[in-house]
């Protein structure tokens, strides 16, 4: 059987900005095939964790690897997509496709100036039709409605063929509808595509279902467990820091 390395592994992790604490001691590992959900207050620190996964931003001390390997040693990038937060909200007026957008995914590969190569061709066509866009290839990015958009944009991240997606708050300006058809599109990556997910939300409540794994992130990591020990009033005033009372109901 061959040994699969975790997608994540984060020992120790600190990270200051300006002299002010934004992330402590955050430790966790995320496996293959797993989606996890990182929740967590407004300024406790969920987006910055995800650029430092990325290398967006370098940690203050502590190692990240990636796929067993260090962060500073790893070049992969392709492995991982990424849907960063209000990606549906573009500039009406940027002058590109449907489709040019989606290739801009493949740039990690090939590299910005490099030619479409007919592989190339073969990931941008598939990662548009499986978000439902390929009809919208010729339309112009600023045209589109925000699920539209959204769609796109998570077809983008696809198009390099990740091995995990990682996605950032992205339901900003995108109506219900689209909102319930992109959560059906994430568990489809992760169930039937194996794509891992790493998912930052405030809608916990929606993918209760769906998640393996939820990281509880207000400035330090406060836990790393299952969902099904997360739906509790004493761990979610702990984590927003004031009580809490949960409800449940079936719709």
């Amino acid at each position: 059987m061959k040994f699969s390395p975790p997608l994540f592994e984060v020992e120790n992790l600190n990270f200051e900005r300006q002299g002010n604490l934004v992330l402590k001691s955050a430790t966790f590992t995320v496996l293959p095939g797993e989606y996890c959900a990182i929740i967590g207050p407004n300024g406790g620190g969920k987006t910055t964790l995800v650029r430092l996964l990325l290398g967006l931003e370098k940690p203050t001390s502590g190692s990240i690897k990636l796929f067993g390997v260090s962060q500073n040693r790893f070049k992969e990038w392709n492995r991982i997509g990424y849907v960063p937060q209000r990606s549906a909200l573009v500039d009406t007026s940027f002058p590109a496709t449907a489709r040019e957008v989606v290739g801009m995914g493949r740039y990690s590969r090939r590299g910005i100036f490099g030619f479409e190569s007919s592989e190339d061709k073969k990931a941008i066509e598939e990662s548009m039709e499986l978000m439902g866009v390929s009809d919208l290839s010729d339309r112009l990015i600023g045209s589109l409605s925000g699920g539209q958009r959204q769609r796109v944009m998570i077809a983008r991240a696809l198009a390099s063929r990740p091995e995990v997606l990682i996605v950032d708050e992205p339901n900003t300006g995108v109506d219900v509808e689209s909102q319930h058809r992109f959560y059906e599109l994430l568990r489809r990556l992760n169930r039937v595509k194996n794509v891992s997910i790493l998912f930052i939300t405030h809608d916990v409540g929606v993918i209760a279902e769906d998640i393996s794994r939820v990281l509880f992130v207000n400035q330090t990591l406060l836990s790393s467990q299952h969902p099904s020990d997360m739906l509790r009033c004493d761990e979610i005033s702990r984590l927003y820091g004031t009580p809490a009372h949960l409800v449940c109901h079936n719709h």
